[in-house]
């Protein structure tokens, strides 16, 4: 029996081999295609019910460029097919009727010759309604974190041999760690009872890179997780577990740039795609030793009314680096791309929140009308942008609402608060006299009156760019505590990086971003210290831990600091006080300077009508009646509240 089997299987293949009829021809074409994928259909899906029904897929696969796709599914209409100038793609643009069901149907593509390819689509029911995706807000308190060395939960996907990079070095500061997307969902406890709200993880999708590219921002699959960092499986349950706690997930992006290794880089689709790709496609060969990538970083020009042309073109168009070719978004089908890409991610993890790098690089009318899509499809959704300068005239002008002389409008909720850090650091170091000291945290605060929303902006004090906390205030726990509990009182978004909780440094090298980027204790098998529970902690890791712990925990119920009224009295005799007030809630911020014990008369501040209330120090627990005198008995921040 198993010979006549084999027998009439070898016949059968001998038959079809040899019909040579153009009919025979194209039904075995169509049998052996039927469930073939294409190299790249880009989204990977979509779903119904969009306000805006358009959506515009990216076909890569070898000579697509000669076919004609055609679509028969209720609903959805091919409305215009575009040619790239490689013939190795095509740009569809589809409408989606806002009555479409969620399901599958095939893309059938007709090729020139007579043969065809088939692609099976899939178009999702959206998880929940657009306005209940409800982003981050002053009411948070958000935890970035640098995956690769927070906590690797997986070792099995610390080395993927596909990939370019294949070591694990923990003790070089520019290799990869081991750290994953797991690693942070096995301590969300440890995060959620630390007070934090949110979490903000660095990029995790694939930068297959040949180095140096842990830190996610050299992105060469746009749709991908990398799969050192997990899968997108992990990726979604990370988002679920945080929704689970009441708590928000956001996604660090980046449109100015991808990485050099990008799978589209091998074979572009036009001919202005990236910036400046004439010079890279002509030095292609020698671009790694290539310095000339036209760039100057004077993201200045973008505000400045008398900036030259080429100064604008050095900073929206020059590489940000060598091995990150720059993104052209005044290209429309690359635009809409970047545009689709986000919204997908939005979707696909509930998003509480994108984190955008580098705003001021990119092309600054295509940033405002990727911001302007996002919050058009999802109206309390939160973007912050990255403006990396000290000048509030600058960081101001990409907010929302600003009033810009060039009436630039940026539909950007908020941008990063780097001038406010910068004086956080100054005010707390500097020896006090009238234009140095507290009177700069004083001043800084001053500057709300430019912001179109002073809420609505992102404070921090160190992040994975910028030297920790710690070393900035030359290891000094009580400066430490003094600038980080100022922080969380102000008017504004908080984020703190990981380990700052623990006094983590970089002091043996200020600004090195290895050293920037250490490991967590006890997120690492064999860890001597567990910072997670507290084992090896010395007593002012532990101090700084559960200060922390006090202040972020009291914030989240806490109305006065969430949304009250902010008050405040210029620096007195080496002091600095806040008020932060909402009805019967009172929080009072103290610095003090002094290094000896301070008698302060509390006349000075008569006009907030305190006078007899009670107050609770809020991390000593002790009582304090607001009469005529207070008594600072040494150098440190306090923090009393009328909420007993």
């Amino acid at each position: 029996m198993k010979l006549i089997r084999n027998i009439f299987l070898v016949a059968i293949l001998v038959a079809l081999q040899s019909c040579n009829t153009s009919e025979s021809s194209k039904n075995v074409s169509e049998v052996s295609i039927s469930n073939t994928f294409l190299e790249r259909v880009e989204p990977p899906n979509w779903f119904v019910d969009f306000k805006n029904t358009s959506l515009q897929l990216l076909v890569k696969e070898e000579s697509i460029g000669n076919a004609t796709p055609t679509i028969s599914y209720a609903g959805v209409t091919i409305k215009k097919v575009n040619k790239a100038k490689s013939k190795n793609y095509l740009f569809i643009d589809l409408d989606i009727d806002k009555n479409t069901k969620p399901g599958k149907f095939d893309i059938v593509f007709k090729f020139e010759n007579g043969s065809k390819k088939t692609h099976t689509y899939e178009l999702k029911s959206r998880v929940k309604a657009a306005e209940d995706f409800i982003g981050f807000n002053n009411s948070d308190a958000i935890y970035l974190i640098t995956p690769d060395r927070f906590a690797n939960a997986d070792a099995s996907n610390d080395i993927n041999k596909n990939l370019h990079e294949t070591t694990i070095d923990r003790s070089h500061g520019y290799k990869r760690h081991g750290g994953d997307i797991q690693g942070i969902t096995n301590h969300l406890d440890y995060i959620e009872n630390l007070g934090f709200t949110s979490v903000w993880p660095t990029p995790v999708l694939e930068n297959n890179m040949y180095n140096g590219s842990y830190h996610g921002y050299a992105i060469t699959d746009y749709y991908k997780v990398d799969p050192r960092f997990g899968n997108l499986s992990d990726y979604k349950k990370l988002a679920d577990e945080l929704r689970k706690r009441g708590m928000k997930l956001i996604m660090d992006q980046v449109a100015n740039h991808c990485g050099l290794e990008h799978w589209w880089m091998k074979d572009l689709p036009f001919e202005d795609w990236v910036n400046n790709q004439k010079n890279y496609e002509e030095n292609i060969e020698n671009w790694n030793n290539k310095t000339n990538i036209n760039s100057n970083h004077r993201r200045t020009t973008n505000q400045d009314s008398y900036a030259s042309e080429s100064d604008r073109k050095g900073n929206n168009e020059g590489w940000f680096v060598s091995t990150m070719p720059d993104l052209n978004q005044r290209n429309p089908y690359l635009a809409k791309y970047i545009i689709q890409n986000s919204i997908w991610w939005i979707e696909t993890l509930g998003l509480g929140g994108i984190r955008q790098d580098t705003y001021p690089y990119p092309d600054k009318d295509f940033m405002s009308d990727w911001a302007g899509a996002i919050m058009y499809e999802y109206p309390n959704f939160s973007i912050v942008g990255e403006e990396w300068s000290y000048n509030p005239l600058l960081v101001g002008y990409w907010q929302k609402g600003a009033k810009n002389k060039d009436g630039y409008e940026s539909n950007l909720k908020s941008t990063m608060d780097f001038p406010m850090q910068k004086a956080i650091i100054e005010g707390i170091n500097e020896e006090e006299s009238w234009d140095k000291g507290l009177v700069k945290l004083y001043e800084g605060l001053a500057n709300d009156f430019y912001y179109a929303s002073p809420k609505d902006i992102m404070v921090f004090l160190d992040n994975h760019d910028k030297s920790r906390l710690f070393t900035e205030v030359q290891e000094d726990v009580v400066k430490a505590k003094m600038a980080l509990s100022y922080m969380l009182m102000l008017p504004r978004i908080p984020q703190i990086y990981y380990g700052t909780e623990i006094l983590m440094n970089d002091t043996a090298k200020p600004g090195d971003h290895g050293l920037i980027r250490t490991d967590f204790p006890g997120g690492f098998k064999d860890d001597a210290i567990n910072a997670f529970t507290k084992e090896g902690l010395s007593e002012e890791q532990k101090s700084m831990q559960n200060f922390v712990k006090a202040i972020l925990n009291y914030r989240k119920n806490s109305d006065a600091i969430k949304q009250g009224k902010t008050l405040h009295f210029a620096p007195y005799k080496g002091t600095y006080f806040l008020f932060r007030i909402y009805n019967d809630e009172v929080v009072v911020h103290i610095i003090n300077k002094n290094k000896s014990s301070i008698s302060l008369d509390l006349n000075r501040f008569k006009e907030v009508g305190l006078e007899g209330k009670k107050f609770k120090n809020l991390i000593t627990g002790e009582s304090f009646i607001w009469n005529d005198v207070i008594e600072l008995s040494e150098k440190g921040s306090t923090i009393l509240t009328t909420k007993l």
